[in-house]
Formats: structure tokens, C-alpha cells, sequence
């Protein structure tokens, strides 16, 4: 059988498009690129916001539609949008195959075999992850599902459940694996990895332990921590993450806002002055530690003196990066009852506002390190041609350093003076920052 893979969302939701398709892989699956010509599409969605939302139907309807021209034999949906809308989805789109939510994926590889589009369960193994992304050497490894967080714009507690951690064996195991494959750095997920071995018992392993066993029982020269509440970040997880030098010196801790008055509006765990006061903490703690957060804005009742507080906040706390949103009502989540909705036009306002004074700040933040002799991880060889976005034509090699997480930060443009290979590590020195970007030469 040859498999189709569209997946959408998070890289948490990656992870799980990587262990279902090695689920199939394990019963015979081959995947395939070319989607006109695959046997079964599988379409893993996104339910989070609207605009996610919004993709993840164009990408159902968009497989239905090579489904009609004949090579595609079945659709599979799966993941947060269909948990979440399965009925409406059967009944609007009745051209696609299946639809599983997260308690029905144990139903795909025998439902796939009575097509006869898969070989016999029976006869077949669970498999091994499958990479689906560009770059082997960065991986994600989800360590818990679900959350336990009752914030009152999010629906993912609705979508996925109560918190559940994963064994520490088992994510030991995977991180080997995830090595085997070429991983160079590994990024911890999960909706709060803080959380992780609440649920385990009062005397079971939590995020410390976790990360000691990772270290001890693998040589993956990278691992980062993404997605922590600021209320998880205990003294012992800041002590290992202090002395631990294959643990990069980066945290995403969430913040949402900072006005106080939204904050207990938004149902979260934090206010300004605790936030104040762990960002400190962790500064003192942690050498050269650089902190993401992620923001939202326009949610109901938000007034111009809250997103005033809000910038302020942001202009004394000094965030190395940030990603931001505007609010978008989700269905069953508390906030849909808030009568009080900020217009459309001043939410788009108050983002591009919010995101300007960040990409100042971050500039300045960069520019610290401009200077030190670094490590960078080469994600890929620069466009010969000079032809890659901001490098001025002058790198050979795009990469990151231990202050920049995948996909959602800045890169770092390399002069190397020969050739390194993607998963390489170069030393170098910085010469400059732009906004998001540093610019560096290698030593040689």
C-alpha cells in the first residue's frame, strides 16, 4: 500500500503523525510523496483555532478530490478536528473513508485490512516511527498527552483529554531510536511539560527524572524544552537544566498576558508579579538562558489599558522571542459565554502592534551575544546562488544556535569557508544580529 501523509498542527501533532504512520509502515505501508498516486491518504487535522481549522478541511476536501480522480482508494482523517467534529464531518464530507478520533485509532490498521489495502494485523508488527519532516536531525518527542489546565479560551483539554504521561522506559526507548535515525537535538512537547509524572504516583518519576534518564541512556547532543508553565519550572528541573550542557539554555514558558485582571479572566495559574519574579529566578539561575513566551491578544473584555499593561510587561521582561495570536472563540471553552468580544479590526491592530515592539526587543536581545565564539547546528547548505532569504548572498551554510528552536525562531547564516553536512555541528563566531537572525563566521 502506498500512503499519502498530510499533517497539520503542532509538533506534537507531528509526533503523532509519525507513530501512526509507523503503526502502517509496520503492516506493510510505503510512504509516498506523490499524493495524485497514493493508495490511502491519511489526513492528520488541527482543531486549535479557526484558521487551523479552516486548513484542515481544505486539506480533507483537497484528498476527497484525488480520491474522485481515481488512483486514491481511501481517506483516513484523524487528529484534534475530527475528536472534536466527527458527526458534522461525516455528514459534510460523506466521501472520505474513515474519520478517528484519538479513542478510535486502534480501529485504522484492521479497518484497512478488511479494504484489503493493508497486510493481514495479524501478521503484521507495530513498527518504528517514521521521520515525515525535512530535517532528520532535529525530532520531537511527546511526552505526555492531554491537559489538565482549565484556561478559558482553549479547547484542547476537550480534544484531548485529561493528562496522561507517557513511562519514562518507553520514552527512553524512543529517544534511541529517534538517535538511531540521525537525531542531533530532540525537542521535549507536550501542552504543559511540567505536568509531566503528576499522574504517575506521589513517589513517581517527574520532568527531572525524565531528563536525567535521557541523558544517561542516550548521546543526542541537544535537548530543549518547549511548552513549560511558568508554575512547573520547580528547583530541581532549573538545577538539571543549570548544569546539564546537552540541555540548551532555552525555555517557552506561555504567558497569554500580563494584566492581571485578564489573567484571571483567562483562567491562568499566573500573575504579573509571580511572573516577574520566576523570570528573575531563572535568569540568575541559568547562564545566557534564553526565554520564549506566547501571547494572546483581543481576548473578550481585553481593553487598550490591559494591552497597554500587556506591551509594558513585555518591554520590562525583555523575552528573547515570542509568537503571538489573536483570540478566536473555540466551542465548548468558557470564554465563548464572555459577551464582551474585542472587534475584529483592533485585534488585527493590537497583534501587528504587539509583534513590532517584540521584533525590537528581540533584536536588542540578540545582539548580547554578538561576538561569542558558538556551536551551530547546520540545518542546511545555503542556496550557491546567494539566493536564500536574508543572507546577503554571503553564507554557505544555514544553521542555529543553542538560543534558536526550529521553525519558530531566527537562524543563524554561516560563512563556514567549506562544507559541513545538515546535522553537523560548526563552531563559529558571531558577527552580527538582525531582528531574529544572527550572522557568523567559522573557525576553523
Amino acid at each position: 500500500m502506498k500512503l499519502g501523509v498530510i499533517s497539520l498542527g503542532c509538533d506534537k501533532a507531528t509526533v503523532d503523525s509519525e507513530r501512526l504512520v509507523g503503526q502502517l509502515v509496520g503492516h506493510g505501508a510505503v510512504v509516498t510523496p506523490d499524493l495524485p498516486h497514493a493508495d490511502v491518504i491519511l489526513v492528520n487535522t488541527c482543531g486549535f483555532i479557526d484558521a487551523a481549522k479552516q486548513e484542515s478541511i481544505d486539506a480533507i476536501l483537497s484528498a476527497a478530490r484525488l480520491k474522485a480522480q481515481g488512483d486514491v482508494k481511501a481517506v483516513v482523517a484523524v487528529g484534534c478536528l475530527v475528536q472534536r467534529y466527527k458527526q458534522e464531518l461525516q455528514r459534510e464530507i460523506p466521501e472520505v473513508d474513515l474519520f478517528l478520533g484519538f479513542s478510535d485509532l486502534h480501529h485504522l490498521v484492521p479497518e484497512l485490512a478488511s479494504r484489503g489495502l493493508i497486510a493481514d494485523p495479524v501478521a503484521g508488527h507495530p513498527g518504528v516511527r517514521q521521520f515525515l519532516g525535512d530535517s532528520a536531525h532535529v525530532r520531537y518527542l511527546k511526552i505526555s498527552e492531554g491537559c489538565d489546565h482549565t484556561c478559558a479560551f482553549c479547547a484542547i483539554p476537550l480534544m484531548r483529554g485529561k493528562h496522561r504521561s507517557e513511562p519514562v522506559e518507553r520514552l527512553v526507548r524512543e529517544a534511541q531510536a529517534l538517535e538511531a535515525q540521525g537525531a542531533q537535538e530532540i525537542n521535549l512537547v507536550a501542552q504543559d511539560l511540567g505536568h509531566y509524572g503528576r499522574d504517575l504516583g506521589l513517589g513517581g518519576p517527574k520532568l527531572p527524572d525524565l531528563l536525567e534518564a535521557l541523558l544517561a541512556e542516550t548521546s543526542v547532543p541537544w535537548y530543549r524544552l518547549l511548552y513549560v508553565y511558568s508554575a512547573g519550572l520547580t528547583e530541581r528541573l532549573v538545577e538539571v537544566v543549570a548544569r546539564s550542557p546537552r540541555i540548551v539554555p532555552y525555555l517557552d514558558i506561555p504567558i497569554q498576558h500580563a494584566a492581571d485582571r485578564m489573567l484571571e479572566r483567562m483562567r491562568r495559574p499566573e500573575r504579573q508579579g509571580t511572573l516577574r519574579d520566576k523570570l528573575g529566578w531563572l535568569r540568575r539561575a541559568i547562564p545566557d538562558l534564553a526565554i520564549r513566551t506566547t501571547c494572546l491578544v483581543g481576548f473578550p473584555g481585553e481593553t487598550d489599558d490591559d494591552f497597554r499593561e500587556l506591551l509594558t510587561f513585555l518591554e520590562e521582561a525583555q523575552f528573547d522571542r515570542l509568537g503571538a495570536f489573536s483570540y478566536s472563540p473555540q466551542d465548548g471553552t468558557r470564554a465563548t459565554q464572555y459577551p464582551d468580544d474585542v472587534p475584529d479590526a483592533v485585534k488585527r491592530e493590537r497583534l501587528e502592534e504587539l509583534l513590532e515592539v517584540q521584533r525590537a526587543i528581540s533584536a536588542e536581545r540578540l545582539a548580547r551575544f554578538v561576538g561569542r565564539e558558538v556551536r551551530v547546528l547546520v540545518d542546511r547548505v545555503a542556496d550557491p546562488d546567494g539566493g536564500d532569504e536574508g543572507d546577503g548572498g554571503g553564507a554557505t551554510h544555514v544553521g542555529r544556535v543553542a538560543w534558536q528552536a526550529d521553525d519558530v525562531d531566527g537562524v543563524t547564516y554561516v560563512d563556514q569557508g567549506g562544507w559541513a553536512q545538515a546535522g553537523s555541528f560548526v563552531r563559529a563566531r558571531l558577527t552580527a544580529s538582525e531582528d531574529y537572525d544572527f550572522r557568523a563566521v567559522a573557525l576553523t
